[in-house]
């Protein structure tokens, strides 16, 4: 679909997990993510129960495995069949259908100790609304609390206009990886997951 659509990725939610759930049967490490937001939090912030915001959550494999840990977590995703799968897979978690460019302020407000953009959700979002998307995020954030986004440097968001955007929306830089697994991030480099602080 165009950005005036719901579907923004081109995967069901069956293909959607089949995919991570052929790499866990090929024994590649699927919870990189969560690994890093557990790992940040408990460093920065505290650890579980603090309540995270899985903010483009899909099928909600982020937010399963944060609860997991013992997070508090907080599905959202703009797709009702992407969240369809996720509530039938944690049911007693709290999901939410919306768009991150113009939540309602009633709709999972937070505060939150962290929220995370992972699965590319920063170039998913209808085009010219990234600004708006961190906005809405960062108003979820606690004071001294992370926004962590990972996404594909592909031309659709240069990591420049994310900066400047994450400052506007009164975010501070933390730390920058170049993969969920914190291996450094060269400039030039395909893939970037920053952190930024609330101020």
């Amino acid at each position: 679909m165009d950005d005036s659509g719901i579907r923004r990725i081109p995967l069901t939610p069956d293909s959607y997990d089949r995919r991570w759930d052929d790499l866990a049967a090929s024994g590649a490490e699927v919870h990189g993510e969560a690994d890093l937001v557990d790992a940040l939090l408990r460093e920065l912030v505290g650890g579980p129960p603090a309540p995270i915001l899985d903010a483009g959550c899909g099928t909600g494999r982020v937010a399963i495995e944060l609860a997991r840990r013992g997070y508090a977590t907080v599905g959202v995703d703009v797709d009702p069949a992407l969240l369809e799968r996720a509530r039938a897979k944690a049911p007693d978690l709290e999901w939410h259908v919306g768009d991150l460019a113009g939540l309602p302020v009633d709709t999972a407000p937070g505060p939150f100790a962290a929220v995370v953009l992972a699965g590319n959700v920063m170039i998913f979002v209808a085009r010219g609304t990234e600004d708006a998307v961190l906005n809405t995020v960062a108003s979820r954030v606690a004071p001294r609390g992370l926004v962590i986004a990972g996404f594909q440097l592909t031309g659709r968001l240069p990591l420049e206009h994310y900066d400047t955007a994450a400052a506007e929306a009164g975010l501070t830089p933390v730390a920058r990886f170049g993969t969920w697994d914190q291996a450094p991030f060269v400039p030039g480099g395909d893939y970037v997951v920053t952190v930024d602080s609330k101020r």
